[in-house]
């Protein structure tokens, strides 16, 4: 299999749209993840994978700590730009939790502190206990095959 055969295939697993974003020398640094998932209950672990191209991998080895906000659909905007896939028209609009920065009204976000972080081939796998979080009711933005996606109600 080639590159993009893997690539075309993992996207077949339609994925929520997060954002990781943490405090850098007086800064907001934030980028869209993907690669996100709940790990234990108890403890309350997340991981995040992170590629050792993406400006993000020397900062997040050095902080520690993160917060991850999980985009509803009025969001995909904030995505979009992170991704450099459209360019940034508005600031971002984060907010703090347990001294982390996130993103204001996603349906989800938490607070962060790295407990253990995983080589992973070009990746680090990092590891995090979450230390608070915050939630509300809306509907995600889904990532698909390539493209963003939202979620119809099931009118079954």
């Amino acid at each position: 299999m080639n590159d993009r055969q893997f690539r075309d295939a993992m996207g077949k697993f339609a994925t929520g749209i997060t954002v990781v974003s943490t405090y850098h020398q007086q800064e907001t640094r934030g980028m869209v993840v993907n690669a996100f998932m709940s790990v234990s209950l108890d403890p309350k672990l997340i991981a995040i994978s992170i590629d050792e191209k993406a400006s993000m991998y020397p900062i997040l080895q050095e902080t520690k700590q993160f917060g991850v906000s999980i985009l509803n659909a009025d969001q995909q905007i904030y995505s979009m730009m992170l991704a450099k896939q459209k360019e940034k028209d508005r600031e971002i609009p984060y907010t703090d939790l347990r001294g982390m920065p996130v993103v204001a009204d996603a349906l989800a976000a938490i607070a962060c502190e790295v407990k253990d972080m995983v080589k992973a081939g070009d990746h680090m796998i990092f590891i995090a206990e979450v230390k608070d979080l915050i939630m509300k009711d809306d509907k995600p933005v889904l990532y698909y095959a390539g493209k963003y996606r939202n979620l119809s109600e099931d009118h079954a």
